[in-house]
């Protein structure tokens, strides 16, 4: 990741009373968590500044959780204090700011049972999560969060020898914006020309920032064709549920608004739609098998059958539980199902009965309106265009835009290559998810596995936009990673 922009305020940093990045490994507060019936001992060591010159001390830190086993030689799970991994969680949403998490916090939608942090310290991890700035802050505008992040990392690596956990097997994990934000971390690469940025100006740990592996859910990701993709998939779906623009944050209980595309929208979205082919066509994809993923010009073609096989994939799962292929049928007619295996599906229909969630452009409001909006602007200007479309389109009189690096920052497709570190990727964004197009992640999916990574991709059936909803299944990935299997 070359260095593109001096964060805003960084001056303010150079008044502050620096910050050590020395582990204090004296300083903790003793406590429990009940995981699956058992009682799980950990040290908390939490609001520690992850940078020695914070802007915004209330985001700008990381909480570490350690199970007290390793301080007194034992095991869990087949890891010690020297071998075990760290899990990584951000709590971003909606590209907001986002504090540090702490275990038994909040277990995503509600769900019963141990979170996240608590599975993972129970399983033998050490739990790292940083918080980091988002576009509502003063100085968190894109690419803060990104930065924040890879100093996070750095100061896991500055402290490795005296912190229990092993830094080379940091392992990732984020939900939506989160999501986008765990996998842009691991395919970004900084280098000795971000020294200045990093260490000098943000007062990070002189340090690497790649990390082993990526974990994320639902990314909102590939933020300048995101609004083409969304109408790839939602073009011809007109009535809409839209979420109310004060609640973009995945994490609060949604407030959907009725209506219907006028004529003016139908128009963008078939605008939008067409541009769509053209550039999946240009990035060359190919599947398992070698075969290109491309688009004819109306949005058929290989890269729509792609996509589709997660959803029928997802459906088959079903079946594979026990699922009655006749009330599945039933219950969804965009399915053709054969005995007990799907044998097509209808992806336009699919679309429609999933039904549209955001009016076009999805991304980029031609009124400057949406959360990535903001997550664009700077300093002088709160909300900025940056897609040519809407920028061209724009129904603000003298709306800015911004500039192609600032967006190349936060798109992991500029990184994504052989060179790019972590061997192992875990995506998961669920049938019912309609906060971006299915087309994001099939895209990461495939550009990650044509630059040779392993890629465990899937579409689980009837979720939401959501993540941290199969945490047996999350672990368990990630001890194949980490331990070979």
């Amino acid at each position: 990741m070359k260095k593109t922009a001096i964060l805003a305020a960084m001056s303010l940093a150079n008044l502050a009373q620096a910050h050590s990045l020395d582990f204090a490994a004296d300083k903790y507060t003793a406590k429990t968590a009940e995981v699956n019936g058992a009682t799980i001992a950990y040290r908390a060591y939490e609001g520690i500044p992850y940078v020695s010159k914070p802007v915004e001390p209330e985001y700008q830190q990381i909480n570490i959780y350690i199970p007290e086993a390793y301080f007194n030689g034992g095991s869990i799970n087949g890891y010690s204090a020297a071998t075990a991994p760290i899990f990584l969680p951000n709590q971003i949403g909606g590209y907001m700011p986002a504090k540090p998490g702490v275990p038994g916090e909040r277990r995503h939608g509600g769900q019963p049972g141990a979170d996240a942090m608590q599975t993972a310290l129970a399983k033998g991890y050490i739990v790292a999560s940083p918080g980091a700035r988002g576009r509502t802050s003063p100085t968190g505008k894109a690419p803060a969060a990104i930065y924040d992040l890879k100093a996070a990392v750095r100061y896991l690596r500055h402290n490795d020898a005296v912190m229990p956990g092993d830094a080379e097997k940091i392992i990732s994990n984020g939900t939506s914006a989160g999501g986008a934000l765990s996998i842009l971390l691991g395919a970004s690469i900084t280098d000795g020309d971000d020294r200045k940025l990093f260490v000098e100006i943000m007062g990070a740990a002189d340090a690497r920032d790649d990390i082993y592996a990526v974990s994320a859910y639902c990314p909102i990701s590939i933020l300048e064709h995101a609004d083409a993709a969304y109408e790839w998939e939602f073009n011809g779906v007109n009535d809409y549920e839209k979420m109310d623009i004060t609640m973009l944050d995945y994490k609060v209980e949604r407030k959907l608004v009725k209506g219907t595309l006028d004529a003016a929208e139908q128009r963008v979205s078939d605008e939008l739609k067409a541009q769509f082919p053209a550039y999946v066509n240009s990035l060359g994809l190919k599947n398992a098998q070698g075969e290109p993923l491309a688009l004819n010009a109306d949005g058929s073609g290989s890269f729509r059958d792609y996509v589709a096989a997660f959803v029928a994939a997802a459906a088959n799962a079903e079946l594979q539980k026990g699922a009655d292929p006749a009330v599945l049928q039933a219950e969804n007619p965009w399915l053709t199902i054969d005995g007990k295996r799907v044998k097509n599906v209808d992806f336009a229909a699919y679309a429609k009965a999933m039904g549209r969630q955001k009016t076009p452009p999805a991304f980029d409001a031609l009124d400057l309106s949406s959360g990535e909006n903001q997550l664009f602007g700077d300093e002088h200007q709160d909300t900025r265009h940056f897609t040519a479309y809407s920028a061209a389109n724009s129904a603000v009189k003298g709306a800015g835009s911004v500039g192609r690096a600032a967006v190349k920052t936060m798109n992991p497709l500029y990184y994504i290559s052989e060179k790019t570190v972590p061997q192992h990727w875990r995506i998961r964004v669920g049938t019912k998810d309609r906060d971006t197009s299915h087309a994001i992640a099939a895209i990461l999916a495939a550009k990650l596995q044509n630059s040779g990574k392993n890629v465990d991709m899937a579409m689980p059936w009837g979720v939401p936009h959501s993540g941290d909803y199969d945490l047996d299944e999350l672990f368990a990935w990630m001890d194949g990673v980490v331990k070979g299997k």
